[in-house]
């Protein structure tokens, strides 16, 4: 590995807006004001016979508003999440959103009159729409769940007022939760991230603890946060099954990520269907740590008590290095998001709990969020991250409106990237104890993106359902409770307090059946990675070219191009079974 430097701090948003762009937020507010009012002057130009210059010429002052408007957005959600205790931060974001809003709804005249264009019209631009097209084409599959210029008007305005300030309560309430822990003797103040570590470390005191001590912070605030999350669902449900008439809560998910409902269906098929590969993992972990059963409380417990940690610069050096092995072009564009420091990886309170990779424009370096404590599973969040970065800058050819691939295939590159940190790691350990520590690193890492993914979906079906009967939180509860019960069997004991769980979750609250994109993308990692073993180097062009996509293909026609058949029972099945090939050679290690 090359020797560099890295620190961890905060990031710089410098290349959004500056702090004095940011505090001028009206200069801001004219320009984007200018530039709709230019195309709102030429609303009476849009025509089933106009010309294709024109149109292209109208569709990028569109894509121009809607870089002014990322800008803003994105500036006040990462200001907001690296504090969310800032009153400043909370004020520019309500300030943007409610701005944002009104652009939308001013401009939401151009994607009704093109999903009320005759398909003859719509196909002659689409065709020479080049790298926009996908994006046309995905705006006119919503045409049967799309209403009136009006009722889509009071929706916007709604939600700016409604499901997003519900959100914004949601983490303003729960990144604000401090959490108290005697560790060593010593009484310790800690953030959730803190708290995190001990409840995958070595202690099982301390796990046990660490949970009890997690759930006994978020069931004091049970009735708010189940009551946000109960407005949640019944807004989700009033306005997308009620008035927009599709099939199904999770419907709508699936449109958007342009994945039909019987695909999303066999894939919680096969995962319930494989539930016991994860229950004879954890059997097998009980024996290990000498009980009889596994608890809840020990999921991610270690096998041994290694207190190894990574200091960041080793970390990072291991990543990037980690990437250059596999691709020099990868190992760059990883390396941009440390040099122009938009990474942020201190540990602090107020800060948002969780990671994550936010892309706001194809051109910039996208900006990465830990909260980086030097355990194994830091350094392979941070690859993780780090990989989606990647993903968005080899896609960064593409416009605005598909630069972004959609959910079920963001998640490739970071999750492949993950691998790649596993297999090196594993490659070049020849202590079989270490290489145990490593596999049982990776199986956790795989029953956290797979089967609780998905399980957290299959929760979320059910509990739309009970809510539009009128369910309580304690029916919540239980139905949780079953969830747990169905995916663990008799292979690990519950406690009570886990009842709470579900409130816990985020993406429950912010973007409903979200997580099977996870279980999604971890399969269909586990079959590319396949690929890579088999094929070498050949399989790299192919991989690269399946990120460069972004969002510009729909994930039926980027995943036949790889050969894949996502409708298929026995693709998904495949994942799974290289998960149990891993429990096999975990088994003959010990």
């Amino acid at each position: 590995m090359q020797n560099h430097s890295f620190e961890q701090t905060s990031w710089v948003l410098d290349d959004l807006l500056t702090p004095d762009q940011a505090q001028e937020l009206s200069d801001q507010f004219d320009e984007l004001e200018s530039r709709v009012c230019q195309i709102e002057e030429q609303r009476n130009t849009l025509a089933p016979d106009m010309d294709e210059q024109t149109f292209l010429g109208f569709l990028q002052q569109i894509k121009q508003v809607e870089a002014m408007a990322t800008r803003l957005d994105f500036y006040g959600g990462l200001w907001f999440s690296s504090d969310t205790q800032s009153s400043e931060a909370l004020n520019f974001q309500n300030r943007v959103d409610e701005q944002l809003a009104a652009v939308q709804n001013r401009l939401l005249f151009f994607s009704l009159w093109w999903k009320e264009l005759d398909d003859a019209a719509a196909r002659r631009l689409m065709a020479a729409s080049a790298d926009d097209a996908y994006y046309l084409d995905t705006l006119r599959r919503f045409k049967p769940h799309t209403l009136s210029e009006p009722e889509e008007k009071v929706i916007n305005i709604k939600d700016v007022n409604g499901a997003d300030a519900l959100n914004t309560v949601y983490a303003m309430i729960t990144n604000g939760f401090t959490y108290h822990l005697e560790v060593e003797g010593e009484s310790r103040e800690l953030t959730r991230g803190e708290l995190s570590v001990h409840i995958r470390g070595p202690n099982a005191d301390l796990r046990e603890a660490a949970y009890q001590e997690l759930h006994r912070v978020f069931e004091g605030q049970s009735k708010v946060l189940a009551q946000i999350y109960n407005h949640l669902v019944r807004d989700w449900s009033s306005e997308n099954v009620g008035l927009r008439q599709f099939a199904s809560p999770i419907s709508v998910r699936n449109l958007a990520n342009d994945i039909p409902d019987p695909v999303v269906d066999t894939l919680l098929d096969v995962c319930q269907q494989n539930a016991s590969v994860f229950q004879r993992y954890f059997r097998w972990k009980a024996k290990q740590l000498g009980t009889k059963t596994l608890r809840r409380y020990d999921i991610y417990a270690p096998v041994s008590e290694s207190d190894k940690t990574y200091p960041f610069d080793q970390a990072a050096d291991l990543v990037l290095d980690t990437f250059e092995r596999f691709s020099s072009e990868m190992a760059d564009l990883a390396r941009r998001v440390f040099a122009e420091s938009h990474l942020d990886a201190e540990i602090r309170k107020g800060k948002d709990s969780g990671a994550f990779c936010a892309s706001a424009l194809p051109e910039l370096t996208p900006w990465v969020l830990l909260n980086y404590n030097g355990k194994a599973g830091d350094v392979a969040t941070m690859a993780h991250e780090l990989g989606h970065a990647v993903h968005a800058q080899l896609a960064s050819e593409h416009s605005i409106l598909t630069f972004h691939a959609t959910l079920p295939m963001a998640e490739t590159a970071s999750v492949f990237a993950e691998r790649l940190l596993t297999d090196r790691l594993l490659s070049e350990e020849p202590d079989v104890s270490v290489r145990r520590d490593l596999l049982v690193d990776a199986l956790d890492d795989a029953y956290a993106t797979v089967m609780r993914q998905a399980y957290f979906v299959l929760f979320e079906r059910q509990a739309h359902a009970m809510i539009a009967q009128g369910a309580s939180v304690q029916d919540l509860g239980e139905a949780y409770m079953d969830n747990l019960q169905e995916q663990f069997g008799d292979a690990v004991t519950l406690s009570d307090e886990f009842r709470w769980e579900w409130i816990t979750i985020p993406h429950i609250y912010r973007t409903p059946f979200y997580c099977y994109a996870y279980s999604f993308g971890q399969l269909l990692v586990l079959s590319l990675y396949q690929q890579y073993r088999e094929q070498g180097t050949s399989f790299i062009p192919k991989y690269l070219r399946i990120l460069s996509h972004g969002g510009a293909k729909s994930p039926e026609f980027i995943l036949t191009e790889a050969g894949i058949d996502m409708a298929s029972p026995a693709f998904w099945q495949g994942g799974f079974d290289v998960i149990g090939e891993m429990i096999d050679e975990l088994e003959e290690l010990v």
